[in-house]
């Protein structure tokens, strides 16, 4: 039978390795650990270690991720809230995060309007014009020229929902694309 601190160390071992690989959230991190037989006592000692050391810290966790799936992936604010809840980002930190415009800009009025919004159980995501811009980019990326026909504005579409834009935006990004050589 290990002791407490050998079980810590333990708990340490596997989480390190986990973190290493890439940046993860505190829930992660703890399912991680859970699920590899560490019990609750030295997963959350091993947890709060982390975060003092500053290997955890989910506010950054949730920062890097929103700034990588809008800049690399293209996706639309909705996709990238589900995922951060999904991953066990307070809805808080979710709001601010989603809320900043990748300059480090804080706008207080724009985390409240997100944060009202993530608590609504996303049915209306933080839309601004930036979130309209990186849609109207990706459509100009994919498609060179605007969709001319049905078949082929559903498929702007279709890519825009299954990055993660709402529909009211999309359809509002694929009318301003299609109208802009009018």
């Amino acid at each position: 039978m290990l002791d407490a601190s050998e079980r810590l160390a333990h708990a340490l071992e596997l989480a390190y390795r986990y973190l290493n690989r890439r940046e993860r959230s505190v829930s992660e991190v703890r399912k991680h650990l859970i699920d590899r037989g560490v019990g609750p006592v030295a997963t959350e000692a091993a947890i709060e270690e982390l975060t003092q050391e500053g290997y955890l810290d989910d506010a950054r966790f949730a920062r890097v991720l929103v700034e990588d799936k809008r800049t690399l992936e293209l996706w639309g604010n909705e996709r990238i809230g589900r995922m951060l809840l999904a991953r066990g980002i307070d809805r808080e930190l979710a709001a601010a995060a989603l809320s900043t415009g990748g300059a480090g800009s804080d706008d207080e009025s724009e985390r409240e309007r997100a944060l009202g919004l993530l608590r609504r159980r996303f049915p209306d995501p933080p839309r601004d014009r930036r979130e309209r811009e990186r849609a109207l980019g990706l459509l100009r990326r994919r498609f060179p020229d605007p969709p001319r026909d049905r078949r082929e504005r559903e498929r702007a579409l279709g890519l825009l929902l299954r990055k993660g834009y709402e529909s009211k935006l999309a359809l509002e990004a694929l009318s301003d694309y299609g109208g802009a050589d009018r």
